[in-house]
């Protein structure tokens, strides 16, 4: 009987080659093809005999390593990009884009509730074992820097399940092993690699319709947020009834079960450059993006400011509640995580309603001014009541979100095709946010109290106040932040 890949002349010749095309194969590699051939053509044959190549090649073929590459590469029929029906954005896909960003930030947190079940295990001091925590977050923004730019240059279903995998695999070793130093250093390097929540985000920005692009954003970034909480809510639940090591087994199934999802129905989609980028070009492009463009520079300092004053509060509030009158546990504290639920599922109505309705930066200093009003109230009357700090942390946590998805809409036609670059920039005035607002924060406590920091606060917030007063020239000229509505995309895209 003779084979069926015989036939096939391209699969013949591919079996032939010990040389591979990459293992992130970019839009644009199938003009390489014969000239006969159609672009639709030319893409469903490259992903059909992906993983016929596989298992076609003799023992004497590719490595181990290129073998799985193809596999990883390989895409089913169904996802499979053609030109002519481009695959469409709907609620499903958004749930699991979501979901997705849920259960893998959450590994940047499942380790803060157990520090100290970790420094008894390895028998370490107990401020050596927090140094895992910080180096999570470290390897987190190296990956932030390095690895979220390349997203503007591969194959997005490509690299996202090459970082999955990755991260899954490598979180074996925080499961077995022993040694503390090879724990904290198999933390970092999943750390660095856990950036798939920031690859989701410009995906999603590039997929959804402009009508309701903040709807569809505010869904990822409730998953973000859902991850933060699900992750501290499950280790401190799971560990103080068992091992603390199966939090660990619990993640490890957790990142392949949505390997196995991303990998069966997430869309293959081609590149924002065909023609490539270096490394260094795009370093130099984020730089150079601070200096022009205006209304990057204006949603980079409001997320800084937001992003300060909301680890301010939550570094400072476990002081407040600790202390006399209300001296709580560090149970009764935790649970305050909770109230982030309710802004959790408040963020995507916001979305649909105020921000897709009206222009981004107007949607921002309406979150900011409620802010303002929240934080005033708990910074006076929280040092008598409990209620002074659940006001705030309920109107930080819905100011922070609603600033957050104004700005990443605002932003997201800055530059089609440096998404993942924009973001970058976004999220590294988040992070230096977050450690002004830490060290700020525990500083002004120490020294005036809970008054102090939060009059601080309010102070920073009358800064985010000014920074969408006048409308960037992009603005001014648009008159909003987010592209235009085109027709195509409303009778063409499912409404979400």
């Amino acid at each position: 009987m003779v084979s069926g890949n015989a036939h096939n002349p391209r699969v013949s010749s591919d079996s032939q080659s010990p040389v591979p095309d990459g293992i992130f194969p970019i839009a644009g590699d199938e003009s390489q093809n014969s000239q006969g051939t159609s672009e639709k053509e030319e893409v469903a044959a490259q992903d059909t005999t992906s993983l016929e190549s596989v298992q076609s090649e003799g023992n004497n073929g590719p490595t181990f390593l290129y073998r799985l590459g193809k596999l990883l590469t390989w895409t089913p029929r169904r996802c499979r990009y053609d030109p002519d029906s481009p695959p469409k954005f709907n609620l499903a896909l958004n749930l699991l884009f979501a979901l997705a960003t849920t259960f893998t930030v959450a590994n940047l947190y499942y380790v803060q509730p157990i520090l100290f079940k970790i420094a008894d295990t390895f028998n370490v001091s107990f401020e050596r074992a927090s140094s895992v925590a910080t180096l999570l977050q470290a390897g987190y923004a190296c990956g932030l820097l390095l690895l979220c730019p390349l997203g503007d240059i591969f194959r997005r279903r490509h690299y996202i399940l090459v970082l999955v995998a990755f991260t899954a695999t490598l979180w074996l070793a925080l499961c077995l092993t022993s040694r503390f130093e090879a724990f904290a250093a198999v933390s970092f390097i999943c750390g660095m690699t856990t950036v798939t929540p920031q690859l989701m985000l410009p995906l999603v920005g590039d997929l959804a319709p402009a009508h309701r692009r903040a709807t569809s954003l505010s869904l990822v970034v409730s998953g973000l947020s859902l991850g933060m909480l699900v992750a501290r809510l499950l280790s401190g639940v799971i560990a103080n009834f068992t091992d603390w090591r199966n939090i660990y087994w619990f993640a490890f199934g957790a990142q392949w079960c949505i390997f196995v999802l991303l990998f069966f129905f997430m869309p293959d989609y081609p590149s924002k450059n065909p023609g490539g980028l270096n490394w260094f070009q795009m370093m130099w492009s984020i730089l150079h993006m601070f200096f022009t463009e205006p209304l990057l520079v204006q949603a980079c300092l409001i997320n800084f400011i937001m992003s300060s004053i909301f680890t301010s509060f939550w570094t400072t509030l476990s002081f407040l509640l600790s202390s006399p009158p209300f001296e709580y546990s560090s149970l009764v504290i935790g649970l305050f995580a909770l109230i982030g639920i309710f802004i959790i599922c408040w963020g995507p109505v916001y979305s649909r309603y105020i921000i897709d309705k009206i222009q981004p930066l107007y949607s921002c200093l309406l979150g900011i001014s409620i802010e303002i009003v929240g934080v005033a109230i708990g910074t006076f009357i929280g040092t008598f009541t409990v209620a002074g700090p659940v006001i705030e942390a309920l109107v930080i946590d819905l100011g922070n979100q609603a600033c957050n998805i104004a700005n990443r809409t605002a932003i997201n036609d800055i530059n089609p095709k440096a998404r993942n670059r924009v973001n970058t920039c976004y999220m590294l005035a988040a992070f230096t946010g977050q450690l002004t607002g830490t060290s700020v924060g525990n500083r002004l406590y120490a020294t005036g109290g809970w008054k102090a920091s939060g009059s601080c606060s309010i102070g920073f917030l009358g800064l985010a106040l000014l920074a969408p007063a006048q409308p960037t020239p992009a603005v001014a000229e648009e008159g909003h932040g987010a592209r235009p509505v085109d027709a195509s995309e409303i009778n063409e895209t499912p409404q979400i």
